[in-house]
């Protein structure tokens, strides 16, 4: 999980250094080479960043699916090489600008994202909304184990205690956050690339736009700053210390 959410985080940084550089080279340095290349960083980062949630989820799933042989199969060199092929495939997206898949010479048919074509916006648009509804499938799917864990608990000891019913509650609400903000952030974006082309002006892109980047910021806070290890590591970071009343407490299914 932590290896997941480091790769996550990497992504994010480039979105952000992605987004600097394509404004500075669209208004400082008007090339061709460097707006095909900022394009490009933007389309591979962004696109890390959505495979990279996805990835969490569908391991979030697994381990709750197959929490018996979770730890054997997921091994970090399995880890590692799903990682690989995700950042290769997304650092080829990255490079079809370059390579060919551009507007420069047809201005017509430019896409909001400049020189993206509008078929491709269109495809990598899809893409992200076929990739939304697999998140929202498998964390449907998380919440109903995680209630079918919840009730076997509950059979087991005759009645539910409060803390498995309180960690069952903010489980769900985890995830509910992590849908809704995912949703909220990059569905406007990219149903607006659907159905706007070049001629649209800039603003209505920066508009949509900016959301999806809020994303990247607020993904720290919701794959990592709540996880009980991450906030002993921040402690220890920052002031090299650990509060009295900080407690690492047991794993549950809202920290998956």
């Amino acid at each position: 999980m932590f290896i997941l959410i480091g790769s996550l985080a990497f992504a994010d940084l480039l979105a952000g250094l992605g987004l600097i550089m394509n404004f500075t080279f669209i208004y400082l340095l008007h090339s061709e080479l460097a707006s095909l290349l900022s394009a490009g960083l933007l389309i591979a980062a962004f696109s890390a960043s959505v495979c990279n949630l996805l990835t969490i989820t569908i391991d979030r799933y697994l381990s709750l699916y197959n929490a018996l042989t979770y730890h054997t199969e997921r091994t970090v060199a399995f880890t590692y090489t799903v990682l690989v092929v995700l950042w290769v495939l997304c650092i080829t997206l990255g490079l079809l600008p370059a390579l060919g898949w551009n507007c420069l010479n047809d201005e017509s048919s430019c896409s909001v994202l400049k020189p993206v074509t509008k078929n491709n916006a269109a495809v990598l648009s899809v893409s992200f909304l076929l990739i939304f509804a697999m998140m929202m499938q498998l964390y449907l799917q998380i919440c109903k184990i995680a209630f079918r864990h919840a009730q076997q608990i509950a059979v087991q000891h005759q009645f539910m205690t409060t803390s498995h019913a309180s960690s069952t509650t903010k489980g769900v609400s985890t995830l509910s956050i992590i849908l809704a903000t995912f949703a909220f952030c990059w569905i406007p974006f990219a149903v607006y690339s659907l159905v706007a082309d070049y001629r649209y002006p800039m603003i209505y892109t920066y508009a949509t736009v900016l959301p999806a980047t809020c994303n990247s910021v607020i993904n720290p806070f919701i794959y990592a700053f709540r996880n009980p290890d991450f906030q002993k590591s921040l402690w220890v970071a920052c002031c090299g210390c650990v509060p009295t009343n900080f407690s690492l407490r047991p794993r549950t299914s809202s920290d998956v």
